[in-house]
C-alpha cells in the first residue's frame, strides 16, 4: 500500500523532461525494455510501461506501487490486454500522477505544476507510436474519477492533447 506522506506542493518534483532524461541510468531494471519515469520509487509517477512501436496507452486515475518487473494485478491485466489485442507494448499513464493506492488518500486539490508536467508526459507517450500508427488510448479510470473534482479537468486536458494527435479512444464497460 501507499499512503502519501505529504501534499505534492511540499515535495521537490522532477519536471517530466528531467525525469525522462535520467530514466534508466540506475541499472536495476532493463531500460531497453521498460519506460519508468521517474525511475525510482517516489510520491508520484508519470509513466510506467514497456517499450515498443505500437503501444496501448492506458489511463487510470493515479499510480500504484508497481515498478518494472514488479507489476501489480492492474498492470498485469493492462499488459495482457495490450498484447492480446495486437499491441506490442503498453504504457500506464494516469490522470493525476500522485501515488495513493486508495483514491480517498489523494490530495484534495490539484497541484497545477504536477498536472502540467503530467500533461507533458502524456504528450510524450502519444509520440511513441510508430509513424503512421494512430495512438490508441484506453480510458480506464471508471467511477473513481468522481473521488476528486479536479480529475474531470485533468481528463479535459488529456482530451485536448489527444485531439492534436487524432487519438483512437477505447473504453471497456460503461
Amino acid at each position: 500500500m501507499h499512503i502519501p506522506t505529504a501534499d505534492t506542493d511540499t515535495l521537490e518534483l522532477l519536471p517530466f523532461r528531467e525525469a525522462l532524461e535520467k530514466s534508466g541510468q540506475r541499472g536495476d531494471y532493463d531500460a531497453a525494455r521498460w519506460l519508468y519515469v521517474p525511475d525510482f520509487y517516489t510520491e508520484y509517477r508519470y509513466i510506467l510501461g514497456t517499450r515498443g512501436e505500437k503501444p496501448l496507452i492506458c489511463i487510470g486515475v493515479n499510480p500504484s506501487t508497481a515498478a518494472p518487473d514488479a507489476l501489480d494485478p492492474t498492470l498485469q491485466s493492462v499488459q495482457r490486454i495490450a498484447l492480446s489485442n495486437g499491441y506490442d507494448s503498453f504504457i500506464m499513464f494516469n490522470l493525476y500522477p500522485q501515488r495513493a493506492t486508495a483514491p480517498d488518500d489523494m490530495e484534495k486539490t490539484c497541484n497545477a505544476y504536477l498536472h502540467a508536467e503530467n500533461c507533458k508526459a502524456f504528450e510524450y507517450a502519444l509520440n511513441l507510436s510508430e509513424t503512421g500508427n494512430t495512438p490508441a488510448v484506453w480510458a480506464a479510470w471508471g467511477a473513481i474519477i468522481e473521488k476528486r473534482r479536479y480529475l474531470f479537468e485533468c481528463v479535459g486536458d488529456m482530451v485536448k492533447i489527444g485531439q492534436k494527435y487524432g487519438v483512437n479512444w477505447f473504453t471497456a464497460g460503461k
